[in-house]
Order: C-alpha cells, then sequence, then structure tokens
C-alpha cells in the first residue's frame, strides 16, 4: 500500500503538473498569486507560476511570525571551531535580516542588483542570502577561502555590486585570511563593478576592513558601519520568475557555469520537498551539514528548512578532528535533531577513524528519526554499517546543483519505503526520469545501464538557465537528448523501479568493448575489512584501451601487507565482476582528492596516472592531496597484484 500511495502521488504530477503544482504553490504565500502553474513557450524553455509576485524572504520569515510563530528558534549556530552556539528566533532572524538589508540599500543595491557573498560558516552568511532575497537582489554565494583567481572569475561574470566578506575562516589548525584574498580578486576583475565591500569581522581572524579601504577601488567598512543607523528594508515583491541567486559549477571549458535559481518555484518546490521528501515538521529541527558555498548548503540549510517554518542548524566544524570522530553525533545530541542530511564522504570519514562507532553511545541521539545522504555514491557496505550503527532509516538520494532538490530519494512524507543499498531509491514527484542508450531510445530492461535523462520540461526549482549565456544552458543539458534534460550521470533501474546512479557518464570504463561502471566496482572493493574508502579509474591500457585501478584507504589502525590485500581485491573483482574487469592494479594511498563537497576526484586520479596534465578543481578540498599522490605514483607507479 505505501508503494502505491507514492506511486499514484508520482503518477499525478507527471500526468496534471498543472493542477499537482499549482496545489503545491498553496503552501507559499504570494504577493499576487499565480493563477497557473505552468507555461511553455514556442523556442522549448518554461516558466513555472507565471504571473505570480513573491518574496522569499518574507516566506522565511514574515509569514512565520505573523502566524504567531516568531519566538520559535528558526536557526541554530554551533561552531565547533570556537566552541560558540547561538540560537536565532524567527523575529531575532528577521530583524537581523532586514536592518542588514537595509545597510545593503544605504550602499546602493536595487532589485536586480547582484551581491556576492564569500564567508565561512557564520550567522552573518545566512542574514546576508536572506536581506538579498528581500530586497530583490541576487546573491552569488562563493565558498569562503576560494583562491583570488577563483574569485575574480565570478566578480567578473556576476558583476556585483557590494561583496560581503568575513575576517576569515577557520580550518582545525589554522585560520585562512578572506581579505587578502578578497583584495588580489578585486584586482584580477577591475571591470566587475564592485563599489563596497562589507566585513564582518573575526576575533579569531587576523584583518580588518580598515586595513584594506580603497583596495580594488572599493570602499571597504566593517559589518557594524554598514548597519549603524540603517532603515529596516521590507520585503519587496518579484516576480515568479526573477533570479534568487547565482551559484557556480566547474565548466567543462573552465570557464564556471553560473547557474540561476528563480524565486517562484524554487520557494514552492523547497517548501514541498522539506515536507514530503524529508518528513519534516513544522517544530522539528533539521541539519544539512553542508558549506553554504554548495547547493545542499543554499537549500536545506538556509531556504527549505524557513520556509517550512523549521529549525535549521549552522554548524562550523567537521566530521572528524572537531575534535574527534562524534562530532555529529554531539551535534545531534545538543539541538535534538530530527533529519540529518550529509555527503556519504562524511560518513565514510567517521568509519575510518571510529569503525567500532565507539563514540556514538556517548551522545543522545534518540531525536534523529532519518539519515539522508547524498553528494556522492553511496555504497552498499558504508550503507549497512550506517544503518546497523545507528538503528535508523539510512537514505541514499541523489540530486544536483543543477537540480536544487531531489530528483530521486524516499519521500518520507508521502511513504515510508523501504531503501535498498546501492540505490538511490525512487524519482521524486515531478520527474520523470528515464535511461537512454547513446542513440536516445530508452531502455526498458530492468538492471541495464545507460545514460540518465529526465523527461521536459524540469520540475520546479531547477536552474532557470545559466546566468549571461542563454544558449550555454540548451548546449550543455537540453542537446543530447531532444525533449530531455541529460543528467551526465548513467545508471540503471532494477525490476522493483529502483534507480541505481552508478556514475558520470565519463567515468565508465571501456574494457576491450566492455563498459563497467566505476561505482559498481567501488561497491565490491569497500566490502573488505580494511577497506575504508575508495575510488576506481580507468587508465590506458594498450591492449584493452582502458583497464580498471582501484585507489584505496585504509582504515585507522589496520596494518596489512599492500601485496595480499592487491590479492584479495582481485579475487573479489573476480568473484563478483568477473575476468572482465581485467581488474589487477591497486594503490594504498593516505587520501583521496574529494572536492569540498566530497565528491572524489577520479578525474585527477586517471590523469595522474596517464601522465597528463591534471587539471585541479577550484572545489578541490586540499590540493596537496594531488602533490602527495603525484609522488607517490612517482615512486611506485602501481602496486599490481
Amino acid at each position: 500500500m505505501s508503494y502505491d500511495r507514492y506511486r499514484a502521488v508520482h503518477d499525478r504530477s507527471i500526468a496534471d503538473p498543472e493542477k499537482f503544482w499549482l496545489e503545491a504553490a498553496q503552501g507559499i504565500d504570494w504577493v499576487e498569486a499565480p493563477s497557473k502553474a505552468l507555461e511553455l513557450h514556442e523556442d522549448g524553455s518554461w516558466t513555472w507560476f507565471p504571473g505570480g509576485t513573491l518574496n522569499t524572504s518574507y516566506n522565511a520569515l514574515d509569514r512565520h511570525i505573523e502566524a504567531g510563530r516568531g519566538d520559535k528558534v528558526a536557526l541554530i549556530y554551533d561552531s565547533a571551531m570556537t566552541g560558540a552556539q547561538r540560537a536565532f528566533t524567527y523575529r531575532e532572524l528577521r530583524h537581523e535580516v532586514a536592518v542588514f538589508a537595509g545597510g545593503l540599500a544605504r550602499l546602493g543595491v536595487e532589485t536586480g542588483d547582484r551581491v556576492v557573498i564569500y564567508m565561512p560558516m557564520v550567522p552573518e552568511a545566512v542574514v546576508a542570502m536572506l536581506a538579498c532575497a528581500r530586497l530583490g537582489a541576487i546573491h552569488s554565494v562563493v565558498f569562503g577561502g576560494f583562491a583570488s583567481n577563483e574569485l575574480a572569475s565570478r566578480l567578473s561574470d556576476a558583476k556585483p555590486k557590494v561583496v560581503v566578506t568575513s575576517s576569515g575562516g577557520l580550518e582545525p589548525g589554522r585560520p585562512v585570511e578572506y581579505l587578502p584574498l578578497t583584495a588580489k580578486a578585486l584586482e584580477l576583475a577591475p571591470g566587475s563593478g564592485v563599489t563596497h565591500v562589507v566585513v564582518a569581522e573575526r576575533d579569531e581572524v587576523a584583518g580588518t576592513a580598515a586595513e584594506f579601504d580603497g583596495r580594488g577601488g572599493a570602499t571597504w567598512l566593517d559589518w557594524h558601519s554598514a548597519v549603524a543607523g540603517a532603515t529596516p528594508a521590507d520585503p519587496v515583491a518579484v516576480p515568479s520568475d526573477h533570479p534568487l541567486y547565482i551559484l557556480y559549477t566547474s565548466g567543462t571549458t573552465g570557464v564556471p557555469k553560473g547557474i540561476v535559481r528563480d524565486n517562484g518555484g524554487h520557494a514552492v518546490a523547497l517548501n514541498w520537498s522539506l515536507h514530503n521528501v524529508y518528513g519534516l515538521e513544522q517544530d522539528e529541527v533539521f541539519w544539512a551539514a553542508s558549506d553554504i558555498g554548495w547547493a545542499v548548503g543554499h537549500s536545506y540549510t538556509v531556504y527549505a528548512p524557513l520556509l517550512g517554518g523549521a529549525t535549521s542548524v549552522l554548524y562550523e566544524g567537521k566530521p572528524v578532528g572537531t575534535p574527534d570522530a562524534g562530532a555529529f553525533w554531539r551535534v545531534v545530541a545538543d539541538h535534538k535533531v530530527n533529519v540529518l542530511f550529509t555527503a556519504p564522504t562524511a560518513a565514510r570519514a567517521i568509519r575510518r577513524v571510529d569503525p567500532e562507532l565507539e563514540l556514538l553511545p556517548q551522545h543522545d541521539t534518540s531525536s534523529l528519526t532519518a539519515f539522508f545522504l547524498a553528494g556522492e555514491r553511496l555504497d552498499p557496505e558504508t550503507y549497512h554499517w550506517v544503518e546497523a550503527g545507528l538503528g535508523r532509516p539510512v537514505i541514499d538520494h541523489w540530486w544536483q546543483t543543477e537540480s536544487g532538490w531531489p530528483i530521486s530519494a524516499i519521500a518520507r512524507g508521502i511513504a515510508e519505503l523501504p531503501g535498498r543499498p546501492g540505490s538511490a531509491n525512487f524519482p521524486m514527484p515531478g520527474y520523470q526520469v528515464e535511461i537512454l542508450d547513446d542513440r536516445g531510445v530508452k531502455i526498458t530492461e530492468p538492471d541495464q545501464e545507460g545514460n540518465i535523462a529526465i523527461r521536459l520540461p524540469m520540475a520546479p526549482g531547477n536552474l532557470l538557465g545559466i546566468w549571461g549565456a542563454p544558449n550555454r544552458y540548451r548546449e550543455a543539458y537540453l542537446s543530447a537528448f531532444r525533449g530531455y534534460y541529460s543528467t551526465g550521470d548513467s545508471g540503471s533501474f532494477d525490476e522493483d523501479g529502483y534507480l541505481y546512479v552508478m556514475g558520470r557518464t565519463d567515468d565508465v570504463i571501456n574494457v576491450a568493448g566492455h563498459r563497467l561502471s566505476t561505482g559498481a566496482l567501488e561497491e565490491v572493493l569497500i566490502q573488505h575489512n580494511a577497506i575504508a574508502e575508495c575510488a576506481v579509474v580507468g587508465i590506458k591500457d594498450d591492449l584493452k584501451g582502458q583497464r580498471a585501478a582501484g585507489f584505496v584507504v585504509l582504515k585507522a589502525g589496520h596494518a596489512v601487507d599492500h601485496a595480499e590485500l592487491a590479492r584479495d581485491l582481485v579475487t573479489l573483482v573476480r568473484e563478483h565482476i568477473g575476468p572482465v574487469a581485467a581488474f589487477k592494479d591497486v594503490v594504498v594511498v593516505e587520501r583521496l582528492p574529494k572536492t569540498r563537497s566530497g565528491k572524489i576526484l577520479r578525474k585527477n586520479i586517471r590523469q595522474l596516472v596517464d601522465g597528463e596534465p591534471v587539471q585541479v578543481p577550484a572545489t578541490i578540498e586540499d590540493a596537496t592531496v594531488i602533490d602527495d599522490l603525484r609522488a607517490q605514483l612517482e615512486r611506485a607507479p602501481i602496486l599490481a597484484s
């Protein structure tokens, strides 16, 4: 019956999206309510909730206060780096946002202007985002600590009027000073048009606005000066398709793609998803353990919990090392978190340091009802480990920066279906997901891997386009398969309708004509009890074209003979995949190169092995990992069994 309920809701969203999403739109307060949900245009594009006007900041804050819930906690700030904790009620947060919006307005920021936010995980970052939304300005959050040239490229593209930053962020063992990086970025982007830089100064990091005033041709002022005497700003109504934010993601051309999100579709989809996908109610606590520089931080640290009237946790820290591998369980216990959402990499990091979860019983995690993971494929071994340890439902789900909310998951608010290890579960309402072969023909047989594509139009909340490049969206996402959005991921459905996302299509290895998924191979390697995490890449082979090589990280305290380990892993692959994989190469490494969201940079590993130029993305968590791996491969190119 639960599956039937899910299927009925999903089918209704596909058969009658007009009615489905117009009903969902009633969960948002509109200044001018839309009379219809969807408008299709002759050029093949579409608009969600045409004619509707709203303000996202009002929906995230004011409406809850007006409903008598102003004293409910909206945001909990928890810094494992400083030990500071602070709770903001909806009324307190609205005041901070309105005053800062007034300060921005006094600096000349108007509806449609851009503001770049270059901040650590501190409350001022959330305030700045919501203040921009209040004015109808378009914010673009850039990772705090990003290199100057990367920040400069975003300044040049977005052309913001104001940059909001901080004196710096805190990493284990060291502060990261942002002001020199910001100043250099302004000098590298002289045509960006930035007039002011607002600095939220921190006692823990050196540097003040006064020291940098005038750099890059901008006026620099501290946060308190920016808001002193400012008149709190009222929310400005904007059309549904007015951009809310630009979020840059790496482009294949080397030029970052500015993903544009609209106000109306975004508000409707995120409010709907909080309750129906994550199953969260108004009086519950949601924690998305993600940096606000990622789409997850935008969608589920800031907007969705506040749109839905819940409490959100803003965490400054790591899953391990701040101070130990029990950090996440401590946060859950301290703030009575009901739903936790993080990346599989975080879970694997905890598993590597505390494989028996000895630190878990030290914290009361009884409030937790579900543990969601996304961002990197969740291998079955880690799935079982988390589920057995926590005794709570573990839900792997899949989405992209471009989608802004889950494409597939378990919709807990609709039906509590069982998850399936290795699967991202079921397509969410609004998404008609299909598997296509390379010619664009739909694959109907179960367990046959192909290209994951989504029938157009895309659900509300998905990207509106690419900032400043109207044709780039079509070229990047809509040209591969006519009538479909190409996700760039490969996968399959099983006979019960569970979706398996096996990795990027460029991560498929072609061994003598046989297409092998890196995800499937990694799923086998992680079964070994000494392995904490792993990556499989396809490397050059003169005979077969490519062959698979495994890069593995050992669990803490596991001392094993590497040659014996290699033989064990080759045997595992032969048993589970077969000799067709031609798997014989194993490299034991201390760390794997990853992005700050936890995605393993398999392409960079392959480039290192094959001797190609390594194009390291700006989103890498620690560039020294590449240098360490290069040095290791120079000493011992490959450990073959």
